[in-house]
């Protein structure tokens, strides 16, 4: 596989996982507002994977489409972060997976908004609008849960001492992500990692939570390497494709 192909199947991964696990959260959110918020955001994330997916396409030498992509590969094809394929668990859960994305969601994007393919800087350039709104509703919800009753207080700290060990492998480079930044279709940003602690760190702090020192963390998502929740949710979002193979809508 094309390492070009390969680093944007990743971004769009990120976003078709992530949108599939908040898609669960309609119908079923504490208050209509909040449910209707996270619905929205994920029908964000999978209109952006959606853009990539296309992108990613063109550099198959086969017809592959969009849908092919999405659809039509075995787990170990997918490239997303471990972060974003984990449980919704409770409200904070969800919360505490959505901010720390949010955070290098959006720092990612700045970078590739300066990328040297024109498509993936005008994707990023539209995406990065979306996505602040989404970081503001992440971070907004950190801070209420956090600095809230002890009870929305301890899920909250819970919470993002059990997704610490995730967040690490957002910075660790793969080969697609090295030959990205090579060809300069994934500018370098030295600073990308710091400026993330510093943003996670600060809102942390304001909510009254403690900002976890495990330097252990897991990897190997990006390397197709996932774990057993990943199974589930392809099951359920593949279903369509392998009961009625190329069905068109």
């Amino acid at each position: 596989m094309d390492l070009n192909q390969k680093y944007i199947l990743h971004l769009a991964d990120n976003g078709l996982i992530l949108g599939q696990r908040l898609g669960e959260w309609c119908g079923h959110g504490p208050v209509l507002e909040q449910d209707i918020a996270m619905t929205n955001i994920s029908l964000d994330l999978i209109g952006q994977a959606r853009l990539l997916y296309q992108r990613a396409a063109e550099f198959s030498k086969y017809g592959t489409t969009e849908d092919d992509l999405a659809f039509l590969r075995k787990e170990h094809e997918y490239f997303n972060c471990l972060l974003v394929e984990q449980p919704n668990g409770d409200f904070a859960q969800t919360i505490a997976r959505q901010f720390f994305y949010d955070v290098f969601h959006f720092l990612n994007l700045e970078r590739l908004s300066n990328s040297n393919d024109e498509q993936l800087a005008a994707i990023a350039v539209k995406s990065i609008k979306e996505v602040k709104y989404h970081l503001k509703f992440s971070s907004d919800w950190v801070l209420r849960l956090g600095d809230g009753t002890e009870e929305s207080h301890q899920r909250m700290q819970k919470a993002v001492l059990s997704l610490w060990k995730y967040t690490g492998e957002l910075f660790e480079p793969t080969d697609y992500e090295i030959h990205a930044e090579e060809l300069g279709v994934c500018p370098e940003n030295p600073d990308m990692q710091a400026n993330w602690e510093q943003k996670v760190t600060a809102v942390l702090k304001e909510a009254t939570l403690v900002v976890p020192d495990e330097p252990w963390m897991q990897s190997g998502g990006k390397k197709g390497i996932h774990t057993e929740h990943m199974g589930f949710i392809l099951s359920e979002l593949q279903y369509m494709q392998h009961t009625y193979p190329g069905v068109k809508w």
